[in-house]
């Protein structure tokens, strides 16, 4: 079996041992194998797929839907069809939210959230619950980030039509209980929207288990190229939607003033797909399971341990979300006293160390947990016991550079 230092030669942007690259909930790096899928679906089998009736585009086509049944397997869903690609989870859920929210929330319906969403899981809901005149109901965290029984219970009535919750929180890192609130969710007549990007890369998901009626993911954050994504949705809510863009190849038939539209999931599939990049996914995923999801959480685990115990001896730092690295999925956000995260992340990229600093595409939160904005260091099993040392090290002399002293 292979070690993680055997995975980690796979990715050629860390063997140049230039970086610590600690960004990863924001995109993961590629590994040499799905670079090279890629690169040979170009050299190989270039042609624009579901079109040509020529060997070369059946080819491409073969490909294409080869990725789609991947895909289908390593979420669970109950057959290929119930996956549509995307760009990404942006694209995904703008998709579930025009699709579907328009048409089935109206006056006076509540769409319930959390407000530890990104804003891809939140402005389109903002929109729907506009257009329908609808109520936006926000699902509060407790300090550590944990959306408890009472607080789901008392926001997701009788008057939900929707509730939309990230599977893991790109900030606190902690994970949502999706599964039961699905089924309080469904026992109010409510349909379950997951936003799982940060989740697909890092545990294994069945979306029926998750009682999920749609779940999106971005191929980015999983070793996949950026530009793909997929969203997941129960066959028999896809068959009632109509398309969110129209266009070349999602139709039927057309004449000049109307048009039929082909079957699922090619609907939701307008114009020429980026065959090229599902190719890529759909390598990512056979890596991801080559590695294990046992071994990456144990990984992560280790590391977020080590992280947070060197953060704990810094008097100046203060941690968000649970006390419990198992509970942070890779992810550590902090905030140093007098010095602005922006700097911050400034000073360590001065030493080759990557982080985040900003809102993370999640200022209500920002707002609800009393910071402006945040640091946050990402973790994924490539990276090394050694690299957060480095990490902790160059931190610790932030201040100092900022001239606040050691």
């Amino acid at each position: 079996m292979a070690s993680l230092g055997d995975f980690r030669k796979d990715f050629d942007i860390l063997n140049s041992g230039d970086y610590v690259y600690f960004d990863n909930a924001a995109t993961s790096q590629r590994p040499r194998q799905v670079l090279d899928a890629v690169s040979n679906f170009y050299k190989t089998s270039n042609a624009n797929p579901l079109r040509g009736l020529y060997d070369l585009s059946m080819m491409a086509t073969e490909q294409y839907e080869n990725a789609r049944a991947v895909v289908a397997d390593f979420i669970g869903a109950s057959r290929p069809e119930e996956i549509i690609f995307t760009r990404n989870t942006t694209e995904s859920l703008n998709l579930v939210a025009y699709s579907y929210g328009l048409e089935n929330v109206h006056e006076g319906d509540d769409i319930v959230i959390t407000v530890m969403e990104h804003h891809s899981n939140m402005l389109p809901w903002q929109m729907v619950a506009k257009k329908c005149k609808a109520n936006l109901v926000y699902m509060e965290p407790t300090e550590d980030g944990t959306i408890t029984r009472e607080e789901y219970e008392s926001k997701i009535t009788d008057k939900a039509k929707i509730v939309a919750v990230g599977h893991v929180s790109n900030v606190m890192g902690v994970t949502n209980p999706i599964k039961e609130i699905a089924a309080y969710a469904h026992s109010k007549g409510a349909i379950m929207v997951v936003d799982g990007a940060q989740s697909a890369p890092h545990m294994h998901v069945d979306v029926k288990d998750l009682g999920a009626d749609f779940f999106a993911l971005s191929g980015h954050k999983m070793l996949a190229p950026m530009g793909i994504g997929a969203l997941y949705g129960r066959y028999e809510l896809l068959e009632k939607m109509q398309p969110f863009l129209t266009g070349g190849e999602m139709i039927e038939y057309v004449t000049r003033e109307d048009a039929t539209y082909a079957e699922i999931p090619h609907k939701f599939e307008a114009g020429t797909v980026n065959a090229g990049d599902a190719v890529g996914l759909a390598e990512a995923i056979k890596y991801l399971k080559n590695v294990g999801f046992d071994t990456i959480k144990e990984q992560e685990e280790k590391l977020t341990t080590l992280l947070m115990e060197g953060l704990k001896k810094m008097p100046y730092i203060k941690v968000y979300g649970s006390e419990d690295p198992a509970k942070h999925c890779g992810i550590v956000t902090f905030t140093m006293e007098g010095v602005h995260p922006h700097d911050m992340a400034s000073v360590l990229n001065d030493d080759h160390v990557c982080i985040r600093a900003g809102h993370h595409c999640a200022q209500p939160l920002m707002q609800f947990i009393g910071a402006g904005s945040t640091a946050r260091a990402s973790v994924y099993f490539y990276n090394t016991e050694e690299e957060v040392e480095i990490f902790l090290d160059k931190l610790s002399k932030v201040r100092e550079v900022m001239g606040y002293g050691a």
